[in-house]
């Protein structure tokens, strides 16, 4: 185990201001495919089986029942992304006891969207940041961003003793439906995405800051990527957006696979899972958390925090494993954990802390 961990000082999320019930939902999503009755019959269900009650958007439920171009989509996703990253990320640096100036590099993650310049550089104003602030964007890690961008922001503060590292994440999930694609994956897509954002406060220090103790302590990461397994889980290229790639054997892959690969790289460590005290997890969909519980001999219902999160949130992407983070933080979890999540790739991530 590396004998210099990395300290999260603080960690704040930010929400959209339209929240949508499950029934809701359903409704239109009935409304808008409607022309394929037999297929939303058969879909229907999927809204009630999905463990979402409520999520949240950017947008209005009435702006999903028409069409949406590129100019378009990606004009509201910088509009709202900056939005919810300065609110996050201003929450997250006054929680640390720091001042926006001591931050010496951000880490930015997100994969719904683009913008260039990129989100990082458009918000070193309004988050009142050095010009000389280090910027590293990073786009295309999907639902695994969030432990693995993390990782990435871990490893600079290693690289940077002493110095403060923002990490932001923001996924705006809904900004990617299409109407016009009815296939199972956008109908699935529309039972479980949310919009959020989220930021950590990251250091190589002693443990505390101006604010006091900090709330966890990295101690390593580490990922694994499937071989040939691209059209497991990402985004297609469509004329007027990005189209949903999901594979139906994502739970069963998490069933069978999950176990092995988080214990090589526990193995790696010298930890073995009877060293872990919980699990912070990426919630892809009730499917998956019950695939995660089965992988890790855990009853049903076990990950609590996790079906927690999906219940009030929804998927949003990267964003939401650093809610269920908090989740756990906020209700006082100790002890070592292992945070994981699953992302195009296809690939998992792994991080090793322990909760203070």
């Amino acid at each position: 185990m590396p004998d210099s961990p990395i300290y999260i000082h603080s960690i704040a999320t930010a929400y959209p201001p339209y929240c949508f019930g499950q029934d809701e939902v359903m409704d239109q999503a009935v409304r808008v495919f409607g022309h394929k009755r037999e297929l939303m019959n058969r879909m229907v269900k999927s809204y009630g089986n999905a463990g979402v009650n409520k999520r949240y958007s950017c947008v209005p439920l009435d702006w999903y029942a028409t069409d949406h171009g590129w100019p378009e989509r990606m004009a509201l996703f910088e509009q709202h992304a900056l939005a919810l990253l300065t609110e996050a990320g201003s929450k997250a640096i006054a929680a640390s006891g720091l001042m926006s100036a001591d931050i010496a590099a951000t880490v930015t993650v997100s994969s719904t969207g683009i913008s260039t310049p990129s989100l990082d550089s458009l918000l070193q104003g309004p988050l009142g940041l050095k010009p000389n602030t280090q910027r590293l964007p990073i786009f295309g890690l999907g639902c695994a961003g969030g432990v693995i961008g993390l990782s990435r922001a871990a490893a600079l503060a290693r690289a940077m003793p002493g110095k403060a590292v923002l990490f932001l994440c923001t996924e705006l999930c809904g900004l990617t439906f299409r109407r016009s694609d009815d296939s199972k994956a956008n109908i699935i897509g529309t039972t479980i995405f949310g919009d959020g954002a989220a930021a950590l406060v990251l250091r190589a220090d002693s443990g505390t800051s101006n604010g006091g103790p900090s709330l966890a302590a990295i101690e390593a990461w580490g990922e694994h990527t499937w071989p040939k397994s691209r059209d497991v889980m990402g985004w297609s290229v469509e004329d007027n957006g990005l189209g949903v790639i999901f594979s139906r054997h994502i739970p069963t892959l998490v069933r069978d696979e999950m176990r092995v690969v988080s214990d090589g790289f526990l193995q790696g460590l010298g930890l073995t899972m009877s060293d872990i005290d919980g699990l912070v997890v990426h919630p892809g969909g009730e499917k998956v958390v019950s695939a995660l519980e089965e992988a890790y001999d855990l009853k049903a219902g076990s990950l609590t925090d996790a079906r927690a999160v999906l219940a009030e949130r929804g998927n949003m992407s990267a964003v939401t494993v650093l809610a269920v983070l908090e989740k756990a933080l906020a209700r006082g979890a100790k002890g070592r954990h292992l945070m994981t999540a699953l992302g195009p790739g296809f690939s998992a991530g792994f991080c090793v802390m322990t909760l203070q």
